[in-house]
């Protein structure tokens, strides 16, 4: 595809902050060694997440925060594809948009970066009241359950901010913050704990990065769709159509882990109160193993929950979307609707 293309500018769109750039440098720099005949370009701009720095993202009840501006850039064809992180992407995308690549998921689990002052401490080592910053829902009402004797307050900015905020004040004892980002940032030795599935499950595709690009732009699609990598994307298709079922967003505590094993899929999903008092969770599981047909046709444009994938087998990701909204159905049968309405209007309040 790359001769059609030749000569042509890629415009490439990402938001400000030091850590989207990173993540997006590295998409870019897989697409060049993949493409060396074509020019990438890189158009930074700010979202409105970024702008708003003194709410708790929950609260500004905007399911797009950090993806309006760039959908707009894209719409307006300024960009051809836009790099974000996927948890930050909604389950339903604007018309005219896919997710055209998934990259290989990194660590998807959250981490436990500490103030200096309780270096090489767990977070049941912490004395008690120490307070814990999160901006998340999902990481507070799970952790505020398993570790009633800690207080959570909210903590918002880009990590860089987030972290002088924990070293240079004594506000926090710690902070939770996913796992992946501080790797890509080059901070791994600041994770003094990760948390497994057990202690906190993680947020839809947390960990992974999604490649936004224009549905009808059948170049562009061709050229990232190498990007993708099968694992990553079953396991996140059944992620957000878990999320999508339960019509879950960042105000509401929805949390996940999936694992992928000899062609079969594990899902587990959790929905928590604000205070994680109440919770329901369960693990589903399918199989996955199907081969690669030849899906010429009219499939060209399957999506599953916004993700076009035509090199993943077809049946695979359908069996994966089924397991997603399957599980999300049997957790809604036992009461999920009433747990996230209550903990939506509390949140809302």
């Amino acid at each position: 595809g790359e001769n059609g293309m030749c000569g042509r500018a890629v415009r490439v769109g990402t938001r400000r902050s030091q850590l989207a750039r990173i993540q997006t440098d590295s998409i870019v720099e897989m697409l060049r060694a993949l493409y060396p005949k074509l020019h990438f370009e890189i158009v930074a701009m700010s979202t409105t997440g970024d702008k708003i720095l003194d709410t708790a993202l929950s609260k500004i009840g905007e399911k797009s925060l950090f993806t309006k501006e760039l959908e707009n850039a894209l719409e307006r064809n300024e960009v051809d594809l836009v790099v974000h992180s996927l948890k930050d992407l909604p389950t339903s995308l604007p018309p005219g948009f896919t997710i055209g690549a998934v990259c290989k998921r990194e660590n998807p689990l959250d981490a436990v970066v500490f103030h200096p002052k309780n270096c090489g401490k767990t977070l049941s080592l912490l004395p008690e009241k120490s307070v814990i910053g999160t901006s998340s829902l999902r990481r507070a009402a799970q952790l505020k359950k398993k570790f009633p004797q800690l207080e959570f307050r909210d903590i918002r900015g880009n990590l860089n901010t987030r972290l002088k905020k924990l070293d240079e004040k004594e506000d926090f004892s710690a902070i939770i913050l996913a796992a992946a980002g501080l790797k890509r940032m080059g901070w791994e030795n600041r994770i003094g704990q990760l948390l497994n599935p057990e202690d906190c499950l993680y947020a839809v595709g947390q960990g992974a990065l999604a490649v936004e690009v224009r549905a009808k732009d059948q170049e562009i699609l061709d050229m990232v769709s190498v990007l993708h990598d099968a694992d990553t994307v079953l396991c996140c298709i059944a992620e957000r159509a878990f999320m999508k079922r339960l019509e879950g967003g960042c105000s509401v505590p929805v949390a996940v882990s999936t694992m992928l094993k000899d062609g079969q899929l594990y899902l587990t999903g959790a929905v928590y109160s604000l205070d994680g008092s109440d919770s329901l969770k369960e693990t589903m599981q399918t199989s996955v193993n199907y081969p690669q047909q030849n899906e010429d046709g009219p499939n060209d444009d399957v999506q599953h929950v916004g993700i076009t994938a035509k090199n993943v087998p077809g049946q695979a990701q359908e069996a994966a979307e089924n397991l997603g909204v399957e599980l999300a159905s049997l957790l809604l049968s036992k009461g999920a609707k009433h747990i996230l309405s209550v903990a939506r209007q509390l949140n809302d309040a």
